[in-house]
This record gives C-alpha cells, sequence and structure tokens, in this order.
C-alpha cells in the first residue's frame, strides 16, 4: 500500500486533503474527510498474512510532494511498531 499526502499526520492530527490544480488543499466537508479516513482503515485492515506500507520520501524538487508531507507520517507508523524495511 502507498501512502500519499492526501492523508497525512500534522500537529499529531490525521489531515485529509485532496488534488487540486497543481496544489494539495484540505478537505472541508467532514463527510469526505470521513470518507478517506475510512479508506485508508479498510486498506490497512485487511492483509491477511503481511503488508507492506510504503510512504515515500518526498523530495523538495516538486511542490506537490514535499517531505514534510510524509515525514510526520512516516514517523508516526515507525513509532507505533511498524517496522522498517530497506
Amino acid at each position: 500500500m502507498c501512502w500519499d499526502a492526501n492523508f497525512r499526520r500534522e500537529d499529531n492530527t490525521w489531515k485529509p486533503y485532496y488534488f487540486r490544480g497543481s496544489r494539495w488543499e484540505r478537505v472541508q466537508d467532514p463527510t469526505r474527510a470521513a470518507y478517506l479516513a475510512n479508506a485508508y482503515r479498510v486498506l490497512l485492515t485487511r492483509a491477511r498474512q503481511g503488508m507492506v506500507i510504503l510512504v515515500p520520501r518526498g523530495t523538495e524538487l516538486d511542490q506537490t510532494r514535499a517531505p514534510s508531507f510524509y515525514d510526520e507520517t512516516f514517523s508516526f507508523l515507525t513509532n507505533c511498531g511498524i517496522p522498517q524495511l530497506r
């Protein structure tokens, strides 16, 4: 599963985003936000014999994939006990 910047950790909470044009925008509608959170929950709970979660590193060369979009999510998942594979 690839964890993208549309659902990321910021300030110790989950924040939903959608991509519009050339930038990420916050999801304001509570129903859409809940739907996105539920989509990740479903993906995370369907593995039967294991799962690999890819959190991209991001790059400063692309403002839509900034490392800050992924770093806090990666830290959160590893702090939950998900081991890092190299």
